[in-house]
């Protein structure tokens, strides 16, 4: 039985395809985070990027995201090993660390709503959208007290 593409190969050696795949649509690199100027520590909140779909836990214009959203992150293999934020969960992060995908994953379970039945999303766990919010302070209600 041949291996799946992440268990044999690096994450620079995989094509475009494979890359894209990897990413399980939970939808949370696409939350605001606030980073503790004192310590670094990163706190989540349930604050979406203006361009998140809440409903569809998905960009809404993916494409072009790096150039409506000056803070928006392009994953690459290598940075993915360096953005301390990456959930424990995310596929990238898991495959740069030689671990495997949880059975949630589509590229595991074959269903790409499965992410979304494990609660394994940010599926209806978004409680607002940064065009909502004004100054710094806003954010501090949604702060979560874990990783989501």
């Amino acid at each position: 039985m041949t291996e799946p593409f992440w268990k044999t190969k690096s994450l620079a050696a995989m094509t475009e395809a494979e890359w894209e795949s990897l990413c399980d649509g939970c939808g949370k690199c696409c939350l605001a985070k606030l980073e503790d100027e004192d310590t670094g520590e990163i706190h989540w909140t349930s604050v979406g990027c203006r361009l998140f779909d809440p409903e569809a836990c998905r960009c809404r214009d993916y494409d072009n995201r790096l150039a409506r959203v000056a803070d928006c992150v392009r994953l690459t293999p290598q940075n993915v090993t360096t953005i301390s934020w990456l959930p424990s969960t995310c596929a990238y992060r898991l495959v740069a660390e030689g671990r495997d995908l949880f059975w949630w994953h589509p590229l595991v379970s074959g269903d790409p709503e499965t992410v979304h039945e494990a609660g394994a999303s940010m599926l209806g766990r978004v409680e607002a959208i940064e065009d909502e919010l004004d100054e710094p302070e806003d954010y501090f209600p949604y702060i979560l007290h874990e990783e989501p």
